[in-house]
Formats: structure tokens, sequence, C-alpha cells
């Protein structure tokens, strides 16, 4: 299906990658420092289907396509970015699902599906991800074996290393809330928080 030399150069590259502050990565940590490590997994799980058919796309080449349509990734790009920057504020004013609830105000937290969508749209949405999946991927394909098996494998790796990267995040998320919260900065932390994600925001439109 394809060879271990091939692979053995494929992940450390994308280790690489996927291990650099990236906005799904700074989007793992800040909800992990807010939601904690389980609930940000819901996030993780559609992140991860958005980055897999990124990357189907991009080696099926149809990124070529999407990558033509310019407006249609303004218009994703946009929307997802005044969401992600609308959290952020309500985050940073301690306010909102995604905010740290104090003891004393404690109100629902996020849905699922709210989670999973933030991942999704920031995968999905994200010109540089499909630009990045062009060019990393064709050079690991071996035109003289069938393209949908070395496709499948090498997207498996893609999702398995992201998801590590993710949980590596997420787990620095939890770790600073607990830090913060033992000394009460349960204000302090949202801000950080929703900083952060105001830059995911900011970094998702304008990018």
């Amino acid at each position: 299906m394809m060879s271990w030399a091939t692979l053995s150069v494929f992940v450390p590259t994308f280790l690489f990658v996927s291990l650099t502050p990236g906005m799904c990565m700074t989007l793992a940590m800040v909800l992990g420092m807010t939601q904690g490590v389980k609930r940000t997994l819901w996030m993780m799980i559609g992140e991860l289907i958005g980055v897999g058919l990124v990357a189907a796309a991009a080696g099926a080449g149809v990124a070529a396509l999407m990558l033509r349509q310019p407006e249609l990734f303004v218009l994703f790009k946009w929307v997802g970015g005044a969401y992600l920057g609308y959290l952020g504020v309500m985050m940073w004013r301690s306010r909102g699902r995604m905010a740290i609830p104090s003891e004393l105000d404690a109100g629902p937290p996020a849905s699922r599906l709210q989670l999973a969508m933030q991942g999704f749209v920031t995968a999905v949405a994200n010109p540089k991800g499909w630009t990045f999946f062009m060019v990393l991927l064709p050079p690991f394909l071996d035109g003289s074996r069938p393209l949908s098996g070395q496709l499948s494998l090498l997207i498996a790796v893609i999702l398995t290393i992201e998801f590590a990267s993710m949980l590596v995040y997420a787990t620095g998320g939890k770790t600073l809330r607990n830090v913060l919260g033992k000394s009460g900065n349960v204000r302090l932390l949202n801000r950080i928080a929703g900083t952060l994600m105001i830059g995911v925001g900011l970094w998702l439109a304008l990018g």
C-alpha cells in the first residue's frame, strides 16, 4: 500500500506541523481551559471530521477547484471568525456557556453539538489548511500504486497525530485552569481564554 520509507518521512513531518501552534490547537487549549479535556473531545471530533474532509478533497484534487472560488472562503471565514469572536467577548466578560462559571452562577455548559461545530467550522473554513494539504500530500503519493489505499492510510495518520496534538494542548489548558483556579482568579482565566478565542476568530477571518 505504501512503503515504510515514505511513512518514516511523512509522520515526523506532519507531527512537527501539527504541534506548531495554530487555530485548532489554540481552540483546543481554550476549551480545555474553560470546558475541560473531556468536553473538549467533542470539539476534537468536529475538527477531525473537518480535517479528514479537507485532506481527502485535497488528495482527490477537489481542493484546487475550491480554491478557485475564493468568495466561498471569504464568506465562510468571516461568519466563522465573527462567531468565534463573539464567543471570545462573552468569555472575556465571564458570560455565556463557554465561560468558566463562578460558584454562585453556574450556567449550563456548551452543548456537544456547539463544541463539535466549532471544531468543524474552524477546520473547514481555513484556506491555509486546504493549501497546506494540496502541497503536503501529493509528494507522498505514489502514482504506480492505488490512490485510495495510500490516501486512506495518510489520512488515518494525519487524524491520529492531530488528535494527539489537540489532546496535549487541551491538557495544557486544563493545567492552566487548575493553577489559576486555586487562587480564585476565575475572571482572569475567562479573560485569558476570551482573548485567545478572539485571536482565533481574527486569525480565521483575516488569515
